[in-house]
């Protein structure tokens, strides 16, 4: 049996009707940069988010460099976030001029270990970025009442977690501002780059949307030096049609996790999900110490795997400026050594995950 790591050509045979219709008309009316899809999919995802404004951007790197960029984050300026996400969380801050300051990770939930945020804050410390890592919330309770105490802005990293819940909240509407990603990958994803970001401050969400088109407003007069971060009208219409099937596919994959838990809970590590979260299960990732083999084991197997993330960004050459060192984060070099992805998307199938999970069983009964 070949399983794969992602099956978007199944996501998009279920619904390409539905995708081909709203591709031609787009074709037709001829809106291809912003235009009314996506201002009405910023309405819709707004209202799916929980939130008043959404500003559609063409990345998720995008929608993070503009969350800051609103709220004023600038050259010397420190912004407190995780060394175990992609390397965009951190890039959007030195797009800012400014620079990222690592916080090690609980080693249950991956996420910001937030009893050591305040030992990271200095006087050069203006905001915090929590990443929802693999569609888990952080504890935004907490994170948010540090930020309180010591006047510091939250910026939501949710490029993974389109639909994720705290306490009843979805992620984006817990904080300052977010961002998110359509990355095709994603739960919810477009066919191409794409990203949005989110926020209940209108003064924030104009910022945004000045910046988002070479700071033009009204037409051919420009405030402020800009970027061009517009999403296309076509990402638009897709992710309109899509967007209705989310929280169909997001159960969906929860189902698939517990039925992973449920095969794999005395074998490897699982996911820990607290009580307080919904995760939308993103990636289903699991630990093991002999992660390398097993993997390699799975793919003889016909089972794709990914590692989300390997090398932390610290010890990435793009930031040994950093002048970080081995062990400084010892949660993250410790369990980005052992986390395996497997295959996880709605379209997977009850067969096919217990044939990963026998595979696994298989590899654990192997002597080395």
């Amino acid at each position: 049996m070949n399983i794969p790591f992602l099956d978007l050509k199944a996501q998009y045979h279920s619904i390409k009707s539905e995708i081909d219709s709203a591709i031609q008309k787009t074709l037709e009316n001829t809106a291809f940069v912003l235009g009314p899809e996506i201002e009405n999919f910023e309405k819709e995802f707004a209202a799916f988010c929980g939130v008043k404004y959404a500003i559609a951007v063409n990345s998720g790197t995008a929608a993070l460099h503009l969350a800051l960029l609103s709220l004023g984050i600038k050259q010397g300026d420190e912004v407190i976030t995780v060394p175990n996400t992609f390397i965009a969380t951190a890039e959007a801050i030195s797009h800012c001029g400014a620079i990222p300051v690592f916080c090690d990770i609980s080693e249950e939930t991956f996420n910001i270990d937030e009893n050591l945020i305040e030992s990271k804050i200095t006087s050069r410390t203006k905001a915090i970025i929590p990443v929802h890592l693999y569609g888990n919330s952080c504890n935004m309770d907490k994170i948010n009442e540090i930020a309180k105490k010591y006047n510091l802005f939250v910026i939501e990293d949710a490029c993974q977690a389109h639909g994720a819940e705290y306490k009843n909240k979805r992620v984006g509407s817990l904080s300052n501002i977010a961002a998110f990603s359509f990355y095709p990958g994603k739960n919810l994803g477009c066919y191409g780059e794409g990203g949005i970001i989110v926020t209940n401050n209108s003064e924030l969400a104009d910022k945004c949307k000045l910046y988002r088109a070479h700071g033009e407003n009204p037409k051919n007069t420009h405030n402020v030096i800009g970027y061009n971060y517009r999403l296309e009208g076509l990402q638009g219409a897709i992710l309109r049609v899509k967007l209705k099937y989310l929280n169909q596919w997001n159960e969906q994959r929860r189902k698939n996790a517990e039925i992973y838990t449920k095969l794999l809970k005395d074998i490897v590590i699982t996911p820990k999900i607290s009580e307080n979260n919904k995760s939308i299960f993103h990636v289903y990732s699991i630990r093991h110490k002999n992660r390398d083999k097993l993997r390699e084991f799975l793919q003889l197997k016909g089972i794709a795997t990914g590692i989300h993330y390997e090398k932390p960004i610290h010890f990435q050459k793009a930031y040994a400026f950093l002048n970080y060192k081995e062990s400084d984060f010892p949660v993250a070099e410790k369990v980005t050594k052992e986390i395996l992805s497997l295959p996880m998307y709605p379209e997977l199938t009850e067969s096919q995950i217990e044939y990963v999970c026998n595979s696994i069983k298989e590899f654990e009964n192997l002597k080395f």
